[in-house]
């Protein structure tokens, strides 16, 4: 059977360099990077040399990246780590309505223990509007998270302008770039942030590895006690394969980035102008323009995107209905009903997102399949 990977947003496949360059840490450099003897001293080595490759991709300092387990810890150790710490004249977050569940979460988490935040709406595309950020702070506000591009629908975020509302205000800016780092170039100064988020697997490196960027002079408690290590901001033996991987995926990441993205988007416009132009009643979810480039979210009505995504492994093709952590519920997603699409057409909504090794030929493969999938999902639906 043909098949079809389309789900890039979800998880990617790790690049053989980074298998490569992780086997070593898995077997006979085992060291652990505390030890004072060689073993650990090489293992020390590494991390350090990884920990320039992954600030080299963002434009950080080095001292300026703490590794962690992923994006879901990174977002929560912005989070809570700005809060505990005490920074400010008060425990007030903004964020916005759009974004992952690891900020939506540690957000009601945070209000759970008795700090105040405000959730900020978004327009028909997704886009958040950096006037509402602006109305949204207050006196002791001390932290705002906006997500740099969002997961399910792709619409890129004007980070730069919220950044400039946030410096203005005193108020430190957290970005979850999971879905942008190695997909589109990420500039830590250019985006004006003050910590942003990362996740390996998301940019074809191994999955339980990520990284924090905090900007030096940004007050942050660890959130993970213990030992020392990375800082002392985040405690316990570092994964050193892992991070080796991230390192190398990040590597990778910088090699050639624009080419690709162009040439990515080009397949995601032919999948796209492909369904709307052979079925009926669909649209395409998101900003038009201002998105990212292997991102196709589509509306298609009188179907479950649920069945759409089941029959379409019948044949080999992988995608989802949106956010992969999600994807067991039955609710529609919280990101279309934001944008104020209705919940019977969040319902049919079906996201292909494309990668490094996405071909024409799958392209085509999943032009060929859909149509007649949701023409038999529509006659079989009881309206």
């Amino acid at each position: 059977m043909r098949t079809a990977y389309l789900d890039h947003a979800a998880t990617t496949p790790p690049l053989p360099e980074v298998i490569e360059a992780m086997k070593p840490y898995l077997a006979e450099r085992f060291g652990n990077p505390s030890a004072l003897y060689a073993l650990g001293r090489d293992s020390r080595r590494v991390l350090e040399e990884s920990r320039e490759k992954v600030a080299s991709l963002i434009g950080a300092m080095p001292d300026e990246i703490v590794f962690t387990s992923g994006g879901t810890e990174s977002d929560n150790m912005a989070l809570l780590g700005v809060l505990l710490a005490g920074e400010g004249n008060g425990g007030h977050i903004v964020t916005t309505a759009v974004e992952h569940h690891a900020i939506l979460e540690t957000v009601r988490f945070l209000e759970r223990l008795g700090y105040r935040a405000t959730v900020v709406g978004v327009d028909s595309t997704g886009m958040v509007d950096p006037d509402d950020i602006r109305k949204a702070i207050r006196a002791e506000t001390v932290l705002a998270s906006v997500m740099h591009a969002n997961n399910e629908v792709g619409t890129v975020e004007p980070l730069r302008r919220v950044a400039d509302v946030c410096r203005e205000a005193g108020v430190y800016l957290h970005s979850d770039t999971v879905q942008t780092v190695g997909n589109i170039p990420v500039d830590v100064d250019e985006l004006g942030v003050d910590m942003l988020s990362m996740s390996g697997h998301k940019l074809y490196g191994p999955k339980g590895a990520g990284a924090i960027y905090v900007r030096r002079g940004t007050r942050v408690s660890g959130i993970i006690h213990g030992g020392e290590q990375e800082r002392g901001m985040r405690a316990g033996t570092e994964n050193i394969a892992g991070i080796v991987g991230l390192a190398a995926a990040a590597a990778a990441a910088a090699r050639g980035m624009e080419s690709r993205g162009e040439r990515i988007a080009g397949l995601r416009n032919r999948l796209v102008d492909g369904i709307l132009s052979s079925v009926e009643g669909v649209v395409l979810n998101g900003h038009p323009e201002v998105r990212l480039p292997n991102n196709a979210h589509l509306g298609i009505e009188r179907v479950e995107g649920e069945a759409v995504c089941l029959h379409l492994d019948a044949v080999g093709i992988c995608a989802s209905t949106g956010s992969a952590c999600t994807s067991e519920e039955l609710e529609p997603s919280h990101v279309l009903l934001a944008m104020g699409i209705a919940p019977l057409k969040a319902h049919g909504s079906v996201r292909f997102t494309l990668g490094r090794g996405t071909t024409l030929e799958e392209i085509e493969y999943v032009l060929q399949e859909l149509p007649p999938i949701v023409e038999r999902l529509r006659a079989m639906a009881p309206l």
